[in-house]
């Protein structure tokens, strides 16, 4: 990693005027962490309400609701909005910027923004990019400057994506304390189904079956397996747009489990159910362990 002058191999870092266009969690928690590490730091946002709370908070240098304004300035564009709001992003940045300009992504999914990258003109030197973390709750009044710290920071590089690029991405997931994760966009999204966006849908399933008149046995339990049906409406509904085939295929997996644990309480068929149940834990130990 290229050192600066402090030796603290940051440089990439250092020298660049970065831009986040999207101030909500994700973009707010990554402005905090890097307060203080680069040259420049702006923040965009289309709520002017938004734009007055990072101003008056301090989460940026500058801050407004029009991206032409300080998008001309930036060496660094990170894109933190919902994944059909970035995909627009992209189609207009050439318009908003005549410089020579790293982009970054932080959405949810990963192949149709990496689709959309290619069509950037030469200038701009893409790479997809989602940190692995998160809260239920969104907006930049719950921002955390922690929020990556030992988290997995997944980037999709292009083909065309230059070295300089993806040694800026290693050097800003060292500076946010999170760990770099380097894989392809289709593998990043069939995974993500599996660990992320279904467990979303099957948190809001029970949540949305649960009676109310069972509120007064709502304990840790319940608040813990349910908690990510607190998470934004919009945001989820633009992961199942973009990562819908392999959320129906997690869905096909889970379903077959899930009937298969229906059979056997029908039989009442006990041991084979604890046996099944056995294979679960096994399961959950090892991917959590």
């Amino acid at each position: 990693m290229t050192q600066n002058d402090d030796g603290d191999g940051f440089s990439a870092i250092a020298k660049s005027r970065i831009a986040i266009v999207g101030l909500g969690l994700m973009g707010g928690s990554l402005a905090l962490a890097l307060q203080g590490r680069c040259k420049a730091l702006y923040g965009i946002d289309p709520d002017p309400t938004v734009v007055k709370l990072a101003i008056e908070r301090g989460v940026v240098e500058k801050a407004s609701v029009d991206a032409g304004t300080l998008l001309p300035e930036a060496d660094v564009i990170i894109l933190a909005a919902p994944v059909r709001t970035i995909i627009k992003l992209l189609g207009e940045l050439p318009n908003m910027t005549p410089r020579k300009t790293i982009v970054l992504d932080i959405g949810s999914t990963k192949v149709q923004i990496t689709q959309a990258m290619q069509a950037l003109p030469p200038r701009f030197d893409p790479v997809g990019g989602h940190p692995m973390c998160g809260k239920e709750k969104s907006g930049l009044a719950y921002a955390d400057p922690r929020l990556f710290r030992d988290a997995p920071f997944v980037f999709t590089p292009l083909e065309r994506s230059s070295s300089r690029a993806r040694a800026f991405c290693s050097q800003l997931a060292g500076a946010i304390d999170a760990r770099p994760l380097w894989l392809d966009a289709e593998t990043h999204d069939r995974w993500t189904a599996a660990t992320s966006h279904f467990p979303s849908l099957l948190a809001n399933a029970l949540a949305a079956s649960t009676p109310l008149d069972a509120l007064p046995l709502v304990g840790p339990g319940f608040r813990s397996t349910a908690r990510l049906a607190d998470s934004s409406a919009r945001m989820m509904a633009d992961i199942l747009a973009t990562n819908r085939e392999n959320v129906l295929a997690a869905f096909l997996e889970f379903k077959g489990r899930l009937a298969q644990y229906e059979s056997l309480l029908e039989r009442g068929d006990f041991a084979a159910l604890e046996t099944a149940l056995v294979q679960g834990t096994e399961r959950y130990r090892a991917l959590v362990d």
